[in-house]
């Protein structure tokens, strides 16, 4: 029989696969959505906007009732409702309902918050990197292999289905039948922690003045900055590069834009187990990558891939302005390598920081980063821009302060007092709850 942690790793893991195809679905499908209801390129934008817009707050008022209820129970009912407004929004006949459900739907984007904590009440802290980073990594991959690259080949534009003849509703429809079938067995097979003893550690940490608290320490505010500029783009480009490339090159072909898009989701998808990986691999071995902040290791990994990111990002405006696609496309690909690092690297550190307020201090990183996914689509699709290649050089300014941000908090004399340092809030008295250690 499958161990329990492989086997709550897996159920995660499908989840949140699903979840990122439900989120993303409607990407490789602008084309024919702005046909219906008559959008422009702006308004896809909005569109982009819209399918984030939810996902912040749910995802920071998902984490504390995960910890309290525990994974199997948030699982269960989120992807029942995610489902069920995703079919909704394939029977949509107006562009509100067909938003307002789309909104509903993208609350899918909160299965990662789930998917962080419940892999964590499972997993040892020297594991936690590589762990996380393959839940996430196969999780975030729901984006490219499922919505860019898979959905298109199986409802392409000349589908003509037993239920549908237009190829995103039938997408949409099946795609959220399965979400609730997933999220029935996920109530009933899951187990919510590897010991009672865990289970009753972390539900007894949650309430208003301990979210309070650590929503404010040095370490919850800067790798919340720092997953704005990395999972909050990995968002942005994920609903926006099918857009990107279809108007910005004139590739018309809704296959081949999406297969260039997913290109980008892929690496940023698939290759983030690395980032985790690599940064349990700098504290265990203690390798000195950075020596301005000495002693700690994986916060070296982490500004390492941040700079990465934005140095990136700067590289996809000039790609853009050679007016070859495939510069673009290639260059867009080292964008989701440097996202897939930093991301794997942040949640490396976030259930080590916090082992007994993971699903809380998951939802505050995730939510607050998740809002790059609302704000870059529009500087993206911003008219001022004299072009749709500018946009990317703006976001990379942008993220300097984030990086200067980082550059203090990792100071090894800041650094060390990151969970208990901070702005605000004292430290709430004892509620009697104790701490459990993550081992096995």
């Amino acid at each position: 029989m499958i161990d329990g942690k492989w086997k709550n790793l897996i159920l995660a893991t499908v989840m949140f696969n699903l979840g990122f195809v439900i989120w993303f679905s409607f990407a490789p499908f602008t084309g024919g959505i702005a046909d219906e209801f008559g959008l422009s390129v702006a308004e896809l934008g909005i569109v982009s906007s819209a399918a984030v817009i939810a996902v912040p707050l749910g995802r920071i008022v998902i984490g504390p009732l995960t910890d309290r209820f525990g994974a199997p129970v948030t699982a269960g009912c989120t992807m029942v409702v995610v489902g069920t407004f995703a079919i909704i929004s394939a029977f949509a006949q107006t562009y509100e309902v067909f938003t307002a459900s789309r909104i509903v739907a993208s609350l899918a984007g909160i299965t990662f918050v789930i998917g962080i904590q419940h892999v964590a009440e499972w997993f040892e802290e020297e594991n936690l990197g590589t762990a996380e980073g393959i839940f996430a990594g196969i999780g975030n991959a729901g984006a490219g292999l499922g919505a860019y690259f898979t959905l298109p080949r199986i409802f392409g534009e000349n589908y003509a289905g037993p239920l549908f003849s237009t190829n995103w509703r039938a997408a949409f429809f099946y795609t959220g039948a399965l979400a609730i079938v997933v999220g029935v067995v996920y109530f009933v097979v899951g187990d919510a922690a590897k010991s009672e003893a865990k289970r009753q550690a972390t539900k007894e940490s949650t309430s208003l003045r301990q979210w309070l608290y650590i929503s404010t320490r040095y370490g919850a505010v800067v790798l919340s900055a720092a997953y704005v500029m990395t999972f909050g783009l990995e968002l942005a480009m994920n609903g926006w590069l099918g857009t990107y490339y279809r108007e910005a090159f004139g590739q018309g072909d809704i296959v081949i834009a999406a297969t260039f898009a997913a290109t980008f989701s892929v690496a940023a998808g698939l290759l983030r187990p690395i980032g985790g990986y690599v940064s349990d691999v700098v504290a265990r071995r203690e390798i000195e990558l950075l020596p301005w902040f000495a002693g700690r290791y994986r916060e070296q990994w982490t500004f390492a891939t941040l700079v990465f990111v934005t140095v990136a990002m700067v590289g996809m405006t000039a790609a853009g302005l050679t007016g070859n696609i495939y510069v673009a496309v290639v260059t867009g690909f080292f964008v989701g390598l440097g996202c897939a690092f930093a991301e794997g690297a942040i949640f490396a550190q976030v259930p080590a920081m916090f082992p007994n307020s993971s699903g809380s201090v998951t939802g505050i990183v995730g939510g607050i980063g998740s809002s790059g996914g609302s704000i870059y689509p529009l500087v993206f699709s911003a008219a001022f821009l004299p072009n749709l290649h500018t946009g990317y050089a703006v976001v990379a300014a942008t993220m300097i302060p984030i990086l200067a941000l980082c550059a203090w908090v990792f100071q090894p004399h800041v650094a060390e007092q990151a969970t208990t340092g901070g702005w605000f809030f004292e430290r709430p008295e004892p509620s009697g709850a104790r701490a459990v250690s993550t081992d096995d």
